[in-house]
Order: structure tokens, then sequence, then C-alpha cells
């Protein structure tokens, strides 16, 4: 589904250069639940905005779905990301003005859906992963994971191809952090595709593939 050919990632200018990504390679196959790990610094998030076309390689390939995305213009680049990836940060990124189901909807209604079909699929994916009895609650009126299910379900309303998702339980006590890694195991038994960076071992053990990168170099990939 998704393919890095030769990633180089590089900050700055001179002698301030820093090369984040070395040369990387990878294949992720539809339906893996890839959860990638390292220490800080190793590049983690680096690779994941890479592979999320949220950030621009200095050199090197990705491909999605056997489409070369650096020969696509930017307006091509906004479209695939709007209906084909889903997205996860750690901060939840939700408009404190809206409800919860109207976070949920926004996107979808960007891509062009009506407001009936948008509901729809809100509602649907707020079930999805646990949390419909708070639809219509304000994110001051959730908790953490509750915000954080919120935003995985806005991710997931419009069947992405791909999940990514960036320390999702960064901000999290552990009870909630568990009951987010709950809803991806869900997601995950249901078909959909999640790549995650995490620091937390516990929580990239519920991934059925490891990736570790040390110094923006992939140290180890292994399956379950």
């Amino acid at each position: 589904m998704i393919k890095a050919e030769q990633l180089v990632k590089k900050y700055g200018m001179g002698e301030l250069e820093i090369t984040v990504l070395k040369h990387l390679n990878l294949e992720i196959a539809s339906g893996e639940f890839v959860a990638i790990v390292g220490p800080s610094g190793a590049g983690k998030s680096t690779l994941l905005y890479q592979l999320s076309l949220l950030d621009e390689p200095t050199s090197g390939d990705i491909y999605l779905d056997d489409i070369k995305t650096s020969e696509l213009e930017q307006p091509e680049k906004i479209s695939l990301r709007l209906n084909k990836l889903g997205y996860v940060f750690q901060d939840y990124a939700l408009l404190p003005e809206l409800t919860a189901l109207e976070n949920v909807i926004l996107p979808m209604l960007m891509q062009g859906m009506t407001y009936a079909e948008a509901v729809l699929a809100g509602e649907r994916a707020l079930a999805r992963i646990g949390i419909e009895d708070k639809i219509n609650n304000l994110p001051s009126q959730l908790s953490g994971g509750q915000q954080q299910r919120v935003a995985i379900a806005r991710a997931i309303a419009h069947d992405p191809q791909i999940l990514f998702a960036d320390e999702p339980t960064a901000n999290l006590d552990s009870e909630n952090g568990r009951l987010v890694m709950d809803a991806f195991e869900d997601l995950h038994k249901e078909g959909q595709t999640i790549i995650m960076v995490t620091h937390e071992d516990e929580y990239a053990s519920k991934a059925r593939r490891i990736i570790t990168l040390k110094d923006g170099e992939i140290l180890s990939d292994k399956r379950r």
C-alpha cells in the first residue's frame, strides 16, 4: 500500500545541517498495524510525517498505491490527504466550540459530503470507538481519553486507506491510554491499516509489526 525508497530528510543548512532520515527503505501492506519506535531523536515522527504526506522529503520517493507522490501537484496531494488518509495527533486538535459530532463531520463536509451523509458517517464512527453517548458534548466536557477517541473517530469517519497516529497516548494517563489502544486494536481487527509512532513499549506491543529506528535508520523490523 505504501512504500518509501531511499528516503532522506535533512533540516538546516551548512554546518547546522542535520540528516534525520538516512536513505530509508520501507514497505507497508494493506491491513497492517505498524508501530514505529526508537529513542528520542531517532526520526520516528519525521518518518511518519513523510509517509503521511504532511512534509516533503529532501530526497527519495514515497509511493501510495503505486502512485509516485513526488510527481503530484500540491492540490492533488491535499486531495489525497483529505480523502484517503486519516490523522491522529497527541494534542487531539479538536475545535473547542464544536461538539464531538461536529468535530468529526467537519472534514467530511470539506470533502463535499452532504450534511446528512456526514452526520450518518460521524455517528457511525463515534459508535465504532465507543463514545456515541458523548456525541453532543464539547471538548471541555470530555476527558483526555474521550477527546482522543473523538479525534480517532474524526480520522476514520471517511474510511481512510491508512490511519496515521503520532504519539496518540502521550498526553493520557494509563487507563485512558489503554482505552485508546483498545480502539486501535478493534479498528485493526476490522481491517484498518494503522501506522503509529509511540515511545511506550506496552502500546507498541499491541501492533503486529514493530519497526525500530535509531539515528534515522531502521535498526530492526519485526512481525508478530
